[in-house]
Order: structure tokens, then sequence, then C-alpha cells
């Protein structure tokens, strides 16, 4: 049995807070890289070089690349080799967000209660997944999920035969409803299957994935295809001025499903698709 100290766990998520905020992944810097050199729009190749200067910038400077530097989610994976000591697990997760979003100097923009609409001013409470995995490691990734592109994210129940070609139905729609408000270039997490609760849950896991990775299973890998090439021939474009650029991915996950369901859920990630990892 491993033993992790709360206070360690706690000093990662602040420094992972830090990071994702502050550093684009490199995966997405050289999506815009690569979207610059196909880009049909003249507009559309001014904002991808100009969302290239604000990573520089961000780099640079130590400073956020967006000024929506979100709610927090933190995923960790806990190995059930692992014991943890020192404090309260959940309450160790708490402070590290309060304590990066402080020392990182990012904006906080959650409020405690969703009616009464007060700020918590230290952008806790983060949403924690914790999953219990084999071996003696803790890893934590922070995904911090901006509200511009939260807010167009979606879900349905569709009918089972409506099959892989209501899906893109779906999708498709999700994103020209966005339209500009969620800040394009995308990433696109899909979950497909589970529940009401698991789908949600597999389409936001999805967007952890890197661009350029396809599933593995190849007709989920074709889907993901076929759905990135339609979502980019809306010409919504980068930022909504036009163009050929509207996602720079889209990720699909499933999982089982009852046999009268065909859950669907679309989790939109805008230009800022950010993310930092580390393993205790």
């Amino acid at each position: 049995m491993r033993e992790i100290h709360t206070d360690q766990l706690r000093d990662t998520v602040a420094r992972l807070c830090i990071e994702a905020c502050h550093l684009l992944p490199d995966s997405q810097v050289k999506g815009f890289q690569r979207a610059v050199e196909t880009e049909v729009s003249p507009q559309g190749r001014t904002v991808l070089m100009k969302l290239i200067e604000n990573d520089r910038i961000a780099r640079e400077n130590d400073v956020s690349y967006c000024h929506d530097t979100g709610l927090t989610v933190v995923y960790v994976e806990v190995g059930q080799d692992v014991h943890m000591r020192g404090g309260d697990y959940e309450a160790a997760v708490q402070e590290g967000v309060r304590k990066g979003y402080a020392e990182g100097y990012m904006r906080k923009s959650v409020v405690s209660d969703p009616l009464l609409r007060v700020n918590s001013n230290d952008n806790t409470p983060a949403v924690v997944h914790t999953g219990i995995v084999p071996g003696s490691q803790v890893r934590v990734t922070v995904l911090p999920k901006g509200g511009g592109s939260e807010n167009w994210s979606t879900m349905k129940f569709l009918l089972p035969g409506e099959g892989a070609e209501g899906v893109k139905r779906f999708v498709l729609g999700a994103i020209e409803a966005a339209g500009g408000a969620a800040c394009p270039p995308l990433t696109i997490g899909v979950g497909i299957g589970g529940s009401f609760d698991k789908v949600t849950a597999i389409a936001k896991q999805a967007i952890l994935r890197d661009i350029g990775q396809h599933h593995p299973l190849p007709h989920i890998a074709q889907l993901e295809a076929e759905l990135l090439e339609s979502i980019n021939r809306t010409g919504i474009g980068p930022q909504g001025y036009g163009g050929s650029t509207t996602a720079l991915w889209v990720a699909v996950e499933t999982y089982a499903c009852h046999i009268t369901a065909l859950p669907v859920a679309v989790n939109i990630q805008c230009h800022a698709n950010r993310r930092a990892s580390a393993v205790i």
C-alpha cells in the first residue's frame, strides 16, 4: 500500500490549474497552425494567426490564454493500492483549485448558488470526477471549461432506428445552433450510449483526447471524420467570421445502452481547449 499525503494532491491540483489556464496543449497550437494552411477565408486565417499569437503572449508572460478561466473540472484516477492520508480527499482537491486560481491570478467565475448568483470568489467548488483504477499512482487532469462553449452543449435521446445518420443530424444541428457564440474553431466531444448521466460524462471526456487521435474502433473513427467534414462545411468559420475551419477535431466516445434508447450528447469546447495532467 502506497501512502500519498493530501497536501501533495492539493499542490498538484493547484499547479495544474495554472498550467491549464496559461498553456494550451501542443496539439491545439499545431491544430491552429495546420488550419492556417487550409483555411479558405482571409478573415478566418487572420483569426487563426491571432490565436497563435495569443498563445505566444500567454506563454511568454505566464498569463491566462483566455480571460474566461472557466468552471474547473478535475478528473482524479486513484490507484486502488493508494492510501490517502493527512486530511479529506475532496477538500484537498477543492483547496488546490482555490490555491491555483489565486496564485495564477485567474478570473473567478463560479457562483455558489445557481439562483442567488453570488460569486464564491475563489472558483470553487470545482466539479470533481473520481475513478478507482489498478495500481499505486494517482493521475490528475484539470479541465477548465469556459461558459461560452459549455452553454451550447446539449443532449438528446434519439430513437434507436435513427442510427448513425440520426447522430450526425443531431450533432450538426447543435453546432449550427451555436454558430460563432461558442468561440470556434471548436473541439467537439460526442457521447453515444449509456444513460442520461453517462452520455454527457463521456462526451466531456472525449474532448480530453489530443487533436488527431481517432477512436480505435474503425466505424467510430469513420464517424468522427464524417462529422468533422460536415461541420466544417457549415461555413461558420473561426470566431464565426466565416470559413472552412469551424472545428479542429471531433472525438466520439461510446458506451453500452438500453435496447430502447440511443442517447447522444455534444460537449462543445471553444478554441481555448485547455487541460493539464500529472501523475503522483
